[in-house]
């Protein structure tokens, strides 16, 4: 009651800030791990290497898609159950989605493992690269157990409402990681097969530390044996709740397949690098954007159901400066030193550097309206209009990117794809924009009425 109340009363500075924090801590660490794993097989194995890992990327995005499905189906449905006051039930649900996540690592690890070198040279990988990918992803696809594990009940631990050690889960990882990583790769002189070892080794322990939280009687939910029997409606209901996030995961698997083939077909493999590079350097500007907006959606939504429009509006005005801020302090050195950025990840391939420092000032040119994009998609989401959510989240990396991907390399061939980001870029922030503006119009109306009739609302 307490955290409702505030939710109302308290600034909107504050209350983004509180909320925001540790979800944008936890997308960093996730981003600096992306980044310095990249790093590292750069400079440890070169071009192909990263080519290698980033062929790979989207049959790890597979593996993390089935992943949301269970962890996020099962963690609404364990939320419900503790609100109901029903722990037995919430615990049954803890029991089945333990199972879930086992047995689908399990079938993903035989399946990856079985179908591995089609599954690479689906995604893009030439006769060249394929080594490398193929030996980076046959030890990733080992620790499946590992990341299911781990990023699965590290959802359950944030839903029983710890999110302070779920964080502390994901920084441990990336930090071991990083510092795995050189030990690996050069103490050990293992390559690209040291990278893959050192994110492995990661995983279990932040595996590990869970498993204790859950069995170390630290935890409000309990794993009880009883309830490690799958039970039909409770399978189906978590499937039925994590299948939006599932299909979103798959399809921008898919992107990247699409992406990878396409830079492939015009560019070769160091074109595969640089993208590889480029989304390393986005993951990093992007994601705090991603957590600034998992803050503000409860607090728009609160408002929105308070009918206190008025902090609706400044909560989103306020998240839509601060995320604009942050990607224009991204993008300045992404248009400015490109070169220098790419060079962090090989120094030594002159081809690279310089089609890394173009295609990377032409694909990020439109960053400053991605967080007004994120932010008001987000908005959308919180006050319970999902079809345009939907839409809007889709507009910018699947229904126009996906086109302009086949479209434009047929005019501009490798140029046409690196001007397909920014087109989808701008696409996307001018249909949100449209949209927003009639939201706000609304909004205001909602507000001017309330206010009349209830002075409490005019804030």
């Amino acid at each position: 009651m307490e955290r409702a109340r505030l939710m109302g009363e308290r600034s909107i500075p504050a209350l983004l800030v509180s909320f925001s924090i540790p979800a944008i801590i936890g997308m960093v660490v996730q981003a600096m791990y992306n980044v310095v794993d990249r790093i590292f097989i750069g400079r440890g194995v070169g071009a192909l290497g990263i080519a290698g890992a980033t062929i790979g990327f989207p049959i790890m995005l597979i593996i993390m898609a089935f992943g949301m499905l269970v962890a996020l189906g099962a963690n609404a449905l364990i939320s419900i159950r503790l609100g109901e006051k029903r722990m037995g039930a919430a615990e049954q649900v803890l029991g089945n989605a333990v199972v879930l996540l086992v047995l689908l690592a399990v079938a993903l690890t035989a399946g990856g493992l079985i179908f591995l070198t089609p599954l690479l040279r689906l995604f893009g990988a030439s006769e060249t690269v394929l080594p490398y990918a193929r030996e980076y992803m046959r030890i990733i696809l080992m620790g499946t157990i590992f990341q299911s594990i781990g990023f699965g009940m590290n959802n359950f631990i944030r839903g029983e409402g710890n999110p302070k050690i779920a964080m502390l889960t994901m920084i441990i990882g990336a930090v071991l990681n990083m510092i795995l990583d050189p030990i690996f790769i050069f103490v050990f002189g293992m390559g690209i097969k040291g990278a893959a070892v050192a994110t492995v080794i990661s995983q279990g322990v932040a595996a590990t530390w869970v498993l204790f939280y859950f069995l170390g009687g630290k935890s409000q939910l309990k794993i009880h044996l009883h309830n490690l029997r799958l039970d039909n409606g409770i399978v189906g209901s978590i499937v039925a709740i994590g299948s939006p996030p599932f299909a979103m995961q798959l399809a921008a698997s898919g992107i990247h397949a699409i992406l990878n083939n396409q830079l492939l077909r015009y560019g070769g493999d160091l074109a595969i690098s640089a993208i590889g590079i480029i989304w390393s350097i986005a993951f990093m500007i992007i994601m705090p954007i991603i957590g600034l907006n998992q803050g503000a959606q409860p607090i728009i939504g609160y408002n929105y159901g308070a009918r206190m429009y008025g902090r609706v509006k400044r909560s989103l005005q306020l998240s839509i400066l601060a995320a604009t801020v942050w990607v224009i302090l991204g993008f300045i050195p992404t248009q400015l030193f490109p070169r220098a950025l790419i060079g962090l990840f090989n120094q030594e391939n002159e081809e690279l550097l310089t089609l890394g420092a173009h295609a990377m000032r032409t694909f990020m040119i439109m960053l400053p309206v991605i967080g007004f994009q994120i932010v008001s998609s987000g908005y959308f989401q919180a006050v319970g209009k999902p079809k345009q959510a939907m839409i809007l989240t889709l507009s910018r990396q699947v229904l126009l990117l996906i086109p302009f991907l086949f479209i434009l390399p047929y005019f501009f061939g490798l140029n046409g794809i690196w001007y397909s980001g920014p087109a989808s870029d701008f696409g996307s922030a001018l249909l949100t924009g449209t949209w927003l503006l009639v939201e706000i119009r609304q909004l205001n109306r909602k507000y001017t009425k309330n206010a009349a009739l209830n002075p409490q609302f005019a804030d």
